[in-house]
Parts: C-alpha cells; sequence; structure tokens
C-alpha cells in the first residue's frame, strides 16, 4: 500500500483561496479548492442592477446555504433591490431549470443576502458586498472601492466587461494608482480578480448568430473599436455579409430587394372601388386591410375576412385623453360649446351633439366631467380607435387650445 500524504497549503498571492497537496507514491497533485472565507477580507463585487446581480446572488445563496458559512453577503439598495422584488413577483417567468430546481421555496427570497447600509461598510470582520454600477465609474460600487481599496486583504470581483475610460478597465489592466476627483491618488492595494459573467455574446457567439441568421448586412455599434474592426473584417471575410461600424449619429442606407408580390382579396378592392377613388397609374394609393401570411405567401384583406378565416374576435381598442379647461359653466353648458366650436371647425366631418351630453366626431368621443377637488375646471374625456388617431390627436391638441369666448 502506497505512502499516502495530504498536505494543507495557502494560496500565496491570492487572498482567500485554499490548494491541498497530494503526494501518492512519490507523485503529487495539487487540488484547488477555489474561495473561502476563512481569511479576514472584504469582497466587493460591482454588478449591473438586471441579470447579472440576480445571476451572482443565486450562486452565492446556493454555495453559502450548502457550506453553512456565516459570512453576511449585502447588495445596495436602489435599483437592484426593487429589481429582485420583481424576480419574486415573477418567478414563472424564469427559466425552467430555476423554477425546477427551487419549487419547495422562491429562489429570491434570500436567506443569506441582505440590504445594504453604508455604516456597513466600516463593519470588523469579512463580507461580501454586490453594489452598482459593474464598471465602478460612479454611485455606490465607486464609493465602497475607495474605502476598501488601501488594504490588500480585501479583494474587488469584476465579473464582466468595463468600458475604456472607467475605473473598472483601469485595475483590469494592472493601474495601480488611480487619480480621481479633485486630483486625489488612489493607490490601489486590493486584489483584483476577473469573473466572465458577461451577458453579451463573444466574437465566436457573435460569428455564430450570423452564419444562422444569413442576413444580409450586419451593423456593429456597441464595443471597442479596435475589437469591432477585427470583427468586421472576419465577417466580412468568412461569411462573405456586408459590414457596417457607423459612429454615433452617422446615417448607414443598406441596399434592399423590397419587392414582395402580395395578393389583394376582390372584396378589398370592391370595397376600395365603391368609395368612388379611382387608382391612378403614376400615383401611389394607400389601402387599408390585414396583412396575412400562408404558405410563405402574402395576402391583403380587409379586417372582417381575416377575423372570419382565422376564427377570431374582434376586439375594440380605444385612446382616451383628457383635457382640462377652466370653465365654471356646468357639464352640458360646456359640452354645447365644444359641439358649436368643433362644427364650425371641422365642417368636412360628421360632428353630434348626443341627448346624453357627449359629442361624436366620427369614432370620437367627447364627454364632460367636472372634478369634485375643483368645480372651476371642468375635464373632457376625448377617446378615438386606432383608426381615428390623427383626428383624434388633431382634435386633442384644439381643445387644448381652449373654447372661443361665449357672447355676452
Amino acid at each position: 500500500m502506497p505512502e499516502i500524504r495530504v498536505t494543507p497549503l495557502g494560496a500565496g498571492q491570492d487572498v482567500g483561496r485554499s490548494c491541498i497537496l497530494v503526494s501518492i507514491a512519490g507523485k503529487n497533485v495539487m487540488l484547488d479548492c477555489g474561495m473561502h472565507m476563512g481569511f479576514n477580507d472584504d469582497v466587493l463585487i460591482p454588478v449591473f442592477a438586471l441579470g447579472r446581480a440576480q445571476e451572482l446572488c443565486i450562486l452565492l445563496e446556493t454555495f453559502w446555504e450548502r457550506m453553512n458559512l456565516k459570512v453576511p453577503i449585502y447588495f445596495s439598495t436602489g435599483l437592484t433591490e426593487k429589481a429582485n422584488h420583481y424576480y419574486k413577483l415573477f418567478i414563472p417567468w424564469t427559466n425552467q431549470k430555476i423554477r425546477k430546481t427551487f419549487v419547495q421555496r422562491n429562489m429570491f427570497e434570500f436567506k443569506h443576502i441582505k440590504a445594504f447600509d453604508r455604516a456597513f461598510a466600516d463593519n470588523p470582520g469579512p463580507m461580501v458586498v454586490f453594489a452598482t454600477p459593474g464598471m465602478l465609474h460612479a454611485g455606490q460600487s465607486l464609493q465602497i472601492f475607495r474605502k476598501w481599496a488601501g488594504n490588500e486583504k480585501n479583494m474587488v470581483i469584476m465579473p464582466g466587461y468595463c468600458v475604456q475610460g472607467t475605473v473598472g478597465h483601469k485595475i483590469l489592466s494592472g493601474q495601480r494608482k488611480l487619480e480621481m476627483e479633485g486630483r486625489q491618488v488612489l493607490e490601489v492595494k486590493m486584489q483584483v480578480e476577473y469573473m466572465s459573467f458577461s451577458a453579451h455574446a463573444d466574437a465566436k457567439g457573435i460569428m455564430q448568430l450570423v452564419g444562422q441568421a444569413e442576413p444580409e448586412s450586419v451593423l456593429l455599434v456597441h464595443g471597442e473599436a479596435k475589437k469591432m474592426e477585427f470583427l468586421k473584417q472576419k465577417i466580412e471575410q468568412e461569411l462573405r455579409v456586408s459590414c457596417y461600424m457607423p459612429a454615433n449619429g452617422e446615417t448607414v442606407t443598406l441596399p434592399t430587394s423590397p419587392s414582395i408580390p402580395v395578393g389583394i382579396s376582390l372584396g378589398l378592392l370592391k370595397r376600395e372601388m365603391a368609395q368612388g377613388l379611382l387608382p391612378e397609374a403614376k400615383k401611389p394609393r394607400l389601402l387599408h386591410g390585414t396583412l396575412i401570411m400562408k404558405d410563405s405567401n402574402f395576402r391583403l384583406v380587409s379586417s372582417e375576412q381575416a377575423l372570419k378565416e382565422l376564427g377570431l374576435a374582434e376586439h375594440q381598442l380605444r385612446f382616451t385623453c383628457r383635457v382640462h379647461l377652466h370653465d365654471t359653466r356646468k357639464e352640458q353648458e360646456m359640452a354645447l360649446r365644444v359641439y358649436s366650436h368643433l362644427k364650425s371647425v371641422l365642417k368636412d366631418h360628421c360632428v353630434q351633439h348626443l341627448p346624453d351630453g357627449s359629442v361624436t366626431v366620427e369614432s370620437i368621443l367627447i364627454q364632460a366631467a367636472a372634478p369634485s377637488e375643483d368645480p372651476g375646471t371642468k375635464v373632457l374625456l376625448v377617446s378615438w380607435t386606432y383608426q381615428d388617431e390623427e383626428l383624434g390627436s388633431f382634435l386633442t391638441s384644439l381643445l387644448k387650445k381652449g373654447l372661443p369666448q361665449a357672447p355676452s
């Protein structure tokens, strides 16, 4: 039986890591046991409020639960706290793995992760803090970083990409002296680690996506210029796809082939002809209908025919806008003034004054109401269907200008 020797080791340069050296019959095997909180360290993890923060919280919550760790974990209040609240409410919308793994309790009801208070930053003993923003360019993450940067036992873990010029980018590039506000120099003694939890695809992922989608053109709009230029050349050379890299504010015109044959139903054509408008060969004509695609063929039909073919029920969608006017008269008198005003302005439209006191212009309904808190102010409720959206917007703007003075 060969002799087995197990020697626990420190980790040297990496605060918070542990290694074990196993010697069997003269052969050595080094086991890296990863992070543990055996040191009196503070760990800062700058994160963005949505997505990545919750992913990291779940990872640490699970590990803390399994290892029965007592080191406190905090996340900064504000947007992250609000985001966690909505993750709790809408856990059925998360992926299948989260729903299946954590059926006994809501995974976003964290036991070990609590809200952070600024006063906690000076607490003795180790802690882990998630703070926004993720690039250390402002906010609470930068404040905590400045407070902890001078202690070599502390650590900052950058979980994603940082834009050039941010503090996060500088420390990942190895910069140890940072010029802060007021030309103050901050010496960074704390450990700096990078752990990729990027929500963006890398160059390989983008190449795979472009290869699968087979687009005619690709626009690169986000990233570092040199890396975007490299990816642009790679897309053009390997995939034979036109690729553009427009600067902010620059317009790119893409050549397209917009000729798509569409069949028009006879019923829709007859309805258009019945309106007495004869088509002109050289003048474009606007047709209102519903576009249906079936077996890669397009047809333009009336909305009634589309509902019948698809077996759907029609739902009426109306938009309502409130117009506040200063008027001491009763609602009925004000509605009559609105009717007279619109009748004189909209001579080409059907304007009606209904028995219940409301006014209609085509499908647009206008009603007068008096809010109880201010009897000297009247509210006009203007509602319309999407077909009359242009007219509805015009009426709203017209009524906001006020009504003409009634003759004394």
